[in-house]
């Protein structure tokens, strides 16, 4: 996924916290079965985040200042790759299927 201009930016007071961020991937992991070995945070010039054949998952620093919505994006799109290490049909249709989820528990737990 590359780095795109988010017209969204937060400052960094409002960013979300690195220990919440990373409680938030360890949800997202449970709940699409998967499990990263690693999970670091560091500046990353081209990408918002990646993911290693042997499992460690990389995140920007700078989605730590995203929508809510975006990060989760992020999050689902990496995890994924633990299941399907490609972008082809399957990785697609998955990916689809979680985002969708996503929107909808969320939508039901905000009422």
């Amino acid at each position: 996924m590359r780095k795109a201009a988010s017209s969204e930016w937060q400052t960094l007071e409002q960013a979300v916290p690195i220990d919440l961020f990373r409680a938030e991937v360890t949800a997202w992991a449970k709940h699409l079965e998967v499990s990263p070995r690693e999970i670091h945070i560091r500046p990353m010039k081209r990408k918002w985040a990646s993911c290693s054949s042997r499992g460690r998952l990389t995140f920007d620093t700078d989605l730590l200042r995203q929508p809510a919505e975006f990060r989760r994006e992020v999050i689902i799109h990496e995890l994924l790759h633990l299941k399907v290490p490609n972008h082809g049909k399957v990785f697609k249709a998955l990916l689809r299927a979680y985002l969708e989820s996503a929107k909808t528990s969320v939508l039901t737990e905000s009422k």
